[in-house]
């Protein structure tokens, strides 16, 4: 499967024509958050992304909130708001969390994450957070990691094939691994990532 996953684009028309662009070659796409600058333009980037045709699970960022993605995905055909949901496609699990960024620990992800771990633990699951996890190549600024521990911990125990976040646009672009879970923040320019 592949998939171009994409973060923190903030309404900016030049890298949804390249998110456009790059859909092609992708099966399905992951928007993991701030798709939107504080909810401008979020109407105009869901429209586009909706006309690729394909497949686009969405989480809210820290620019949007939960109801502003719930009922724009609820107006196109093509736009699946997963936070704190389950999306299969085939073999593959997507488990959606939005929001946050700005903390070591996230209870409510918590909470949600430990029903997960049992019961898609083995499968073939892939984990879209808004903000990344802690103590990775891309949870750091400034020399120091700020990535949310939570979502590590889940990582380390549920064992997913890919973690895709965003948040921290000083890290747009990287990626490293917690165990054999590859983690990514795709940064606006997408990056198709096959599973």
């Amino acid at each position: 499967m592949k998939i171009l996953a994409f973060a923190d684009t903030h309404a900016n028309k030049a890298a949804i024509k390249r998110i456009v662009k790059k859909a092609k070659k992708a099966d399905i796409l992951i928007n993991a958050g701030d798709i939107s600058l504080f909810g401008d333009g979020l109407e105009r980037m869901m429209v586009e992304l909706d006309k690729i045709g394909k497949k686009v699970l969405m989480i809210h960022g820290n620019h949007e909130t939960v109801s502003e993605i719930k009922e724009g995905c609820r107006m196109f055909k093509n736009l699946k708001d997963i936070h704190r949901k389950v999306f299969k496609m085939g073999d593959y699990v997507f488990l959606g969390f939005g929001g946050g960024g700005f903390s070591l620990r996230d209870k409510r992800f918590e909470r949600i994450s430990s029903k997960w771990a049992d019961k898609y633990k083995g499968r073939k699951v892939v984990l879209v957070t808004h903000a990344p996890p802690y103590c990775t190549k891309i949870d750091v600024v400034l020399d120091e990691h700020v990535g949310n521990k939570s979502i590590t911990k889940f990582i380390k125990k549920a064992k997913p094939l890919l973690a895709i976040s965003g948040h921290l646009h000083e890290n747009s672009g990287k990626k490293d691994k917690i165990k054999d879970c590859v983690v990514v923040n795709p940064g606006p320019d997408g990056k198709i990532i096959e599973i």
